[in-house]
Formats: structure tokens, sequence, C-alpha cells
């Protein structure tokens, strides 16, 4: 029984790990990683505190794709805008 609660949490922790991790690679192949870090400022703000800012607001998660998106106030990405939702959603989990 002690087993299977183990092998149950050890399961359980592969598969919370992995959508992270697969977020993080987008981040850096999308190039996200170069001005971006997710606990402290770079270039620019922090992962957390975008999430932190975000917080509780509607369509928080559409404004920022199109921001990301127009290259108007961010710099042009070479990710599809299914992959920059993917990663606006990962951050705002955050």
């Amino acid at each position: 029984m002690r087993a299977m609660m183990v092998a149950g949490l050890a399961f359980a922790g592969l598969v919370l790990a992995g959508p992270a991790s697969a977020s993080t690679e987008l981040a850096k192949k999308s190039g996200c990683l170069n001005c971006h870090a997710v606990d402290t400022k770079k270039v620019g703000p922090a992962f957390k505190d975008v999430a932190a800012a975000q917080k509780g607001k509607a369509g928080a998660d559409a404004a920022l794709v199109a921001k990301i998106m127009g290259g108007k106030d961010h710099p042009k990405v070479k990710a599809s805008e299914d992959d920059v939702k993917a990663l606006v959603k990962w951050v705002l989990a955050m």
C-alpha cells in the first residue's frame, strides 16, 4: 500500500512538472528568456511580476497576447500566436 502511495505521488509530481518544463522550453525556444526570467527582472519584467500585476484583471490574457504579438510596446517575437497564448497562460498561472 505504501509503495502504491509513493508511486502515485511520484507520478503526480511528474505530471505537474511536465507543463512547467514544457513552457520553460517554449519560452527559451521563443527567445523570451533573453529578456525575461521567472523570478528576477532582466531587460523586461520577471514573469512572476507580470502575473502579479495582471492578477484579477479581466481580459489580461488577451491584452498580453496582443501586446506581445503587436510589436509596438514589445520587441517582435518569433513565436506563433498559439505559442504566445500558451506562454501567456503559463505566465499568468504563476
